[in-house]
């Protein structure tokens, strides 16, 4: 198998542990009923730390489709090589390191780890799109 495949498995991880570090976050703060009930209140708004996870998560779900796409794409269409290879490593490792980056509230670093991952996505795409 690709790495690219195995790399868009371990982003699929990823994002399913946002999805649990963020609401056990959310849970924390406001309490096992809320997180069983309908959640139709009003709540106070979210400490620091699980409002930057909740963040993080819908922060990585803008461009999960895109990536997911592009890797699928390029695996139908027979266009996996270096550029892709190189794009999802830059993607994935872009995305871990930007969720503790987030959670501690480093603005400019993690700026920068957006990109690298974006542009990894982007380099999956020119593999896709150009060859």
């Amino acid at each position: 198998m690709r790495i690219e495949l195995t790399l868009l498995g371990l982003t699929l991880l990823l994002a399913l542990a946002q999805i649990m570090i963020a609401g056990s976050l959310r849970t924390r703060q406001y309490g096992g009923k809320w997180n069983r009930g309908a959640r139709d209140e009003t709540m106070p708004p979210l400490d620091p730390l699980p409002a930057r996870m909740l963040r993080a998560q819908a922060n990585l779900f803008e461009t999960l489709p895109l990536f997911i796409g592009a890797i699928l794409a390029a695996a139908i269409a027979g266009r996996l090589g270096h550029k892709t290879e190189i794009g999802a490593w830059l993607y994935f490792l872009g995305r871990l390191a930007y969720v503790p980056l987030y959670a501690a509230g480093t603005p400019v670093v993690r700026t920068i780890v957006w990109a690298v991952a974006t542009l990894g996505l982007l380099l999956i795409l020119a593999g896709l799109l150009i060859g």
